[in-house]
């Protein structure tokens, strides 16, 4: 009998544990989009907000995907300096290594206005600029524990006035 109920315990034991596993291996799954998921629906948002008809739309997200993924092969928009003290050469390197890269992005950035400019009106293109802005911002917020942010000085990218901060602890 002592044997029969430590199996069945056993077998129950097992069953919890792997139920568990198997609960957090699907979250996991939904949650985590790919980076072409993302721009993809980014894209079809911008497409949205600025009311293209079925065509114009099509060839936009298939545009900006494209931009994405020419954006993303440049590699991350900033490098991690070394900590602590750099030497004059080291920080020359690393303002040079900056410049490049923001050359390699300016490049692109013209290159795919021009793409846009055969579909899309100038206004239009602001207003693409200008919505894509607006996501990197909520994404940069949300990577950073910020969340969501009411109106005001703090939402517009501003550092709120002396008066408006909050003590540090």
């Amino acid at each position: 009998m002592k044997r029969v109920f430590s199996l069945a315990l056993c077998a129950i034991m097992m069953a919890v544990c792997s139920a568990n596993v198997q609960a957090q291996d699907e979250p996991s799954k939904k949650q985590r989009k790919s980076r072409e998921e993302i721009a993809e629906a980014q894209a079809r948002h911008i497409a949205h907000e600025l009311a293209f008809d079925d065509a114009t739309a099509q060839k936009f997200i298939a545009t900006y995907c494209e931009y994405q993924k020419e954006m993303w092969a440049l590699g991350p928009k900033e490098h991690r300096e070394p900590k602590g003290e750099m030497t004059d050469a080291e920080a020359e390197q690393a303002i040079k290594n900056r410049f490049e890269q923001s050359q390699k992005i300016l490049d692109l950035r013209e290159k795919y206005y021009k793409e846009y400019s055969k579909f899309l009106s100038p206004k239009q293109i602001k207003r693409i600029y200008e919505l894509e802005q607006q996501a990197m911002q909520r994404l940069g917020n949300h990577r950073n524990g910020h969340g969501k942010q009411g109106h005001g000085e703090a939402r517009q990218g501003r550092r709120p006035a002396p008066s408006q901060r909050h003590p540090r602890p």
